[in-house]
């Protein structure tokens, strides 16, 4: 049992295939898959705790993984973060973890520069061949490195860019079933617009938008026909804060998020696998958003949905709950979530949790998920103000 699920593990990581909860065999399971999928995980504590809201809530240090035109809109001069989560533990996978890191400077009232890294360790695998003999293990493991720069073009709209290095070593050079597997390499950019309409007090509509992942496809072995998509997505976002007084505040946030990625060909499907791969990379974009088999109703069920509520006591706690929605059909990732964060003069602590959901074989993958997040805060004053993280 070990070795074929070692087996498959292997297999799944070099497919980019993402996990599936059990379902009723009447409904049909076409999820749309990519590489990389460690860039679709949500990086840091604070969006974990709000359901994985992050396009349009108020901009803080990890803006550059949300929405980086939100930079410009922070308060501090600049800013460190750090975030830690264990992957999969409810799983039985004590080694798989995701480390993020990032951080702004702003140049002045207007512009900021951004930097912010992403570190996927998927733990330890053990390799076998077809009759089980172990040949070898490996630790697989991929990054994600951004650099980026974002502008208030008045004061209450920004504009943000972003170039990104991906790089994923999943085989470290084994011959798995008479293929060699090397190390992925691509690059990507990301386009974002954010408006900020809050008041003098922080009360009021916020928006925004975001084009990510646009970039070229990944391969892990010499042919050139096997490169798969990269994670490519539109995300849109709205957040209302309302402001109680001085001490007490809350913002309601609403994402949409819809992979730019082309729907899949069925299973056994060929052909449609060889026209599949040989669509380009900027037709794909396109496509993505009419090429579902079932049709437009399929091309809504494409998008996933979070929501979240952050409260904030005097600037310094924070309570968050959210939740978060894909359709059964095309992934089946829905969870509640939670979270808290404090914060005193430069420093700052996040937590989040995803809420338990489903049992036995139908029970969600992701439960019991922690993050944790550390935040230095350069531009905080003595009484707990700064950036709204």
């Amino acid at each position: 049992m070990r070795q074929k699920s070692l087996k498959l593990a292997v297999a799944l990581l070099l497919s980019g295939t993402t996990l599936v909860q059990a379902q009723s065999e009447t409904e049909p399971i076409n999820v749309v898959t990519t590489a990389v999928p460690f860039l679709r995980i949500s990086p840091d504590a604070r969006a974990g705790g709000m359901g994985e809201t992050g396009i349009a809530t108020l901009a803080d240090v990890n803006s550059p993984f949300w929405n980086l035109a939100k930079t410009p809109f922070n308060e501090s001069k600049s800013a460190l973060g750090l975030t830690y989560s264990p992957w999969l533990k409810n799983l039985g996978l004590n080694d798989v973890y995701l480390a993020t890191l990032s951080g702004y400077y702003k140049l002045d009232d207007l512009q900021a520069i951004s930097t912010s890294m992403r570190y996927f360790n998927l733990g330890n695998i053990q390799f076998t061949d077809n009759l089980g003999n172990e040949f070898g293990s490996f630790r697989p493991r991929e990054f994600g490195i951004d650099v980026g720069y974002s502008r208030k073009l008045s004061e209450k709209i920004g504009l943000g860019v972003a170039l990104r290095y991906i790089y994923s070593n999943l085989a470290g050079g084994q011959n798995v079933n008479g293929t060699t597997y090397k190390a992925g390499n691509s690059v990507a950019g990301d386009l974002s617009f954010y408006y900020n309409g809050a008041n003098e007090n922080g009360q009021g509509w916020s928006a925004g938008a975001t084009l990510t992942n646009l970039g070229a496809k990944i391969g892990y072995t010499s042919d050139a026909t096997q490169k798969d998509f990269i994670p490519a997505n539109l995300g849109l976002g709205g957040a209302y804060t309302k402001v109680f007084d001085e001490n007490n505040k809350m913002t309601f946030a609403m994402d949409f998020n819809k992979l730019m990625v082309p729907t899949p060909p069925a299973v056994g499907d060929s052909a449609g696998l060889v026209e599949y791969r040989s669509i380009s990379v900027v037709n794909s974009w396109f496509k993505s958003f009419g090429d579902a088999p079932g049709g437009f109703s399929e091309e809504l069920r494409e998008w996933t949905i979070s929501t979240g509520v952050e409260y904030w006591y005097q600037n310094q706690f924070a309570l968050r709950l959210g939740y978060f929605y894909e359709d059964k059909t095309k992934g089946n990732r829905q969870y509640f979530t939670v979270g808290a964060g404090i914060k005193y003069n430069v420093f700052g602590l996040n937590f989040s949790y995803i809420i338990p959901s489903g049992s036995g074989v139908n029970q969600n993958p992701l439960s019991n998920t922690l993050r944790f997040g550390l935040v230095f805060d350069f531009g905080a004053n003595a009484d707990g103000g700064g950036s709204n993280e």
